[in-house]
């Protein structure tokens, strides 16, 4: 691994993580009474998990924009990234901060479009990118069940 390499993971990493950080504070605004007194189905994993889960995932992301970056700045991949990133953070403030779970449904559908685009703009530049971002889609997917079924409980 070369210094440049471990830079751009730093910096990709401040970048996904500040994005985490955002909607984790919009998170916490709905955390508590509103959303425990939400109807969830039984499946739905504890918080921890779903908090460990998100934290491996923007690192994953964070690595894999390291190597997409390691031989050119590709236009493509980094206006996806941005994209992403910010529709993540509005997905939090949409359900948690907003308490709207159908609003938030909604745009997990763009969500999940934005994060298989993020794998099919890394693929042409590192396939070995394009096989971190995999598990991302997978999650949203997962997580987009969650909260349609939530909706559909309350």
């Amino acid at each position: 691994m070369t210094v440049g390499f471990l830079l751009r993971v730093l910096v990709f990493g401040v970048l996904t993580f500040a994005a985490a950080f955002v909607g984790r504070a919009f998170t916490a605004r709905g955390l508590g009474p509103w959303y425990d007194s939400l109807a969830k189905p039984a499946w739905t994993p504890p918080g921890a998990v779903i908090g460990a889960v998100w934290a491996v995932l923007f690192a994953l992301i964070a690595l894999a924009s390291a190597l997409v970056w390691r031989a050119e700045r590709p236009v493509g991949y980094t206006v996806a990234l941005i994209l992403n990133l910010t529709l993540n953070v509005l997905w939090s403030y949409l359900f948690f901060a907003r308490r709207n779970p159908a609003a938030a449904f909604n745009e997990l559908l763009v969500l999940e479009l934005s994060s298989l685009a993020l794998v099919a703009f890394a693929a042409p530049h590192s396939r070995a990118a394009a096989l971190l971002l995999l598990p991302y889609p997978a999650w949203v997917a997962f997580a987009g069940i969650l909260n349609r079924t939530i909706v559909r409980m309350n």
